[in-house]
């Protein structure tokens, strides 16, 4: 029989969405599930990006440049520039969502056995494009009890070994919802300078950040020039996750000509999807008022209401819509499992992410699972109700 690759062996499952046959058994018995699993918003896409492709004229769907449409990459530039981000479109390529432009970029600067430090809990997927990269992943945690605040850049510098080619964040993170300082990033910024390295910054939650706190991009600090890699996606900005429409950004030339190359591999970015990012930057910015105020309600009620739960401790959220909660048990995966499988509080119950899949470290997160707030106010509410009937139930057993 032909064996599978040892890469292909290695690639982790999704966390996200390893418990989604579970959730599917549990829906065909009646029960309605609440998925504070994923990341997908219940808010509107902006009309102006609906009707721009329902309105097109198109009669050949064609191919676009490898790099995008130079007129989407010019006013992706130009909402860069209202970023405090001074960029020009050949600066951008234009990829299938963030997760092209993380594999490209891990593939334009990493050989197979090169590390990537990356501070844990982290979007679970970077394990998958490491992986399929063949580069390594060097953790460093942060903790809960610090709300995953960047750890201390001397705990970095420990970890740089020859090996070592790049520092990646998420900022505003996915799990953690943490949005890093300016004093936080300029530490990085010195540390990548002092020994040669890049420092990639996974940007796409920039537009969710709360309390009166400010996004700082990497790629507003002129001094990383050759040291920044940017990633972007429409997905969650204009809730557009279906439209599979990110970027990687770099003013470093070498990498920007590099990732091309990768993109001319897989031809083009989708047209139509192209189409509709264009017309979302036409995106008035009381969207993004409105948005951010209901994602503030939907932090409180669910943050609020876990904080009152026996056991349970919540870091609070400053940006992005995700936060990590510890819970009262000892493994987080079965626990994720009964309450699909074995419970439900007057026919729902609720599905979470358990959070050891967004570690590398052996045996953290255990007890955590990731909880994202994308469900209206009520149906949180509902939530908070159903996993504190469902611990009191589960630690009963």
């Amino acid at each position: 029989m032909p064996s599978i690759s040892i890469k292909g062996q290695s690639m982790p499952e999704s966390p996200i969405r390893k418990l989604v046959p579970y959730a599917n058994e549990a829906k065909k018995k009646g029960v309605h599930v609440f998925h504070l699993n994923i990341g997908q918003p219940d808010i509107k896409t902006p009309v102006i990006a609906l009707k721009a492709v329902k309105s097109s004229n198109l009669e050949v769907l064609a191919y676009s440049q490898s790099e995008g449409t130079e007129a989407y990459r010019t006013k992706l530039a130009n909402y860069y520039l209202d970023k405090n981000v001074e960029v020009s479109h050949q600066n951008i390529i234009v990829t299938t969502g963030g997760s092209e432009a993380l594999i490209f970029a891990f593939g334009s600067i990493m050989d197979p056995g090169d590390e990537v430090i990356i501070p844990e809990p982290f979007y679970a997927n970077y394990s998958g494009f490491t992986t399929a990269s063949g580069a390594t992943i060097t953790p460093i945690v942060s903790r809960l009890e610090d709300n995953f605040a960047l750890p201390p850049i001397a705990d970095f510098e420990k970890l740089i070994s020859p090996k070592t080619k790049a520092i990646l964040i998420c900022n505003p993170g996915n799990p953690t919802g943490y949005l890093y300082s300016k004093t936080e990033l300029e530490q990085l910024s010195e540390l990548v300078k002092k020994h040669d390295l890049f420092l990639i910054a996974d940007e796409v939650y920039r537009e969710f950040c709360y309390d009166g706190e400010v996004h700082h991009s990497i790629m507003s600090d002129d001094s990383l020039h050759q040291h920044a890699i940017m990633i972007d996606s429409v997905s969650k900005r204009y809730s557009m996750c279906g439209a599979r429409v990110g970027c990687l950004v770099s003013r470093n030339k070498e990498v920007i000509n590099t990732a091309l190359k990768f993109a001319q591999a897989r031809l083009s970015p989708p047209t139509f999807a192209q189409i509709a990012s264009e017309a979302a930057l036409e995106t008035p910015t009381t969207y993004f008022t409105e948005v951010i105020d209901e994602y503030v309600l939907r932090r409180d009620v669910l943050v609020n209401g876990l904080e009152t739960i026996p056991g349970v401790k919540v870091a609070k959220p400053k940006g992005a819509f995700y936060c990590v909660v510890e819970l009262p048990v000892e493994d987080t995966d079965h626990f994720a499992q009964w309450l699909l499988s074995d419970f439900d509080f007057n026919g729902q119950t609720v599905m979470v992410a358990p959070a050891a899949g967004f570690y590398v470290t052996p045996g953290l997160g255990k007890n955590q699972v990731r909880m994202a707030y994308v469900l209206n106010c009520e149906h949180l509410k509902s939530c908070v109700q159903i996993l504190a009937e469902a611990l009191k139930v589960y630690l009963a057993r």
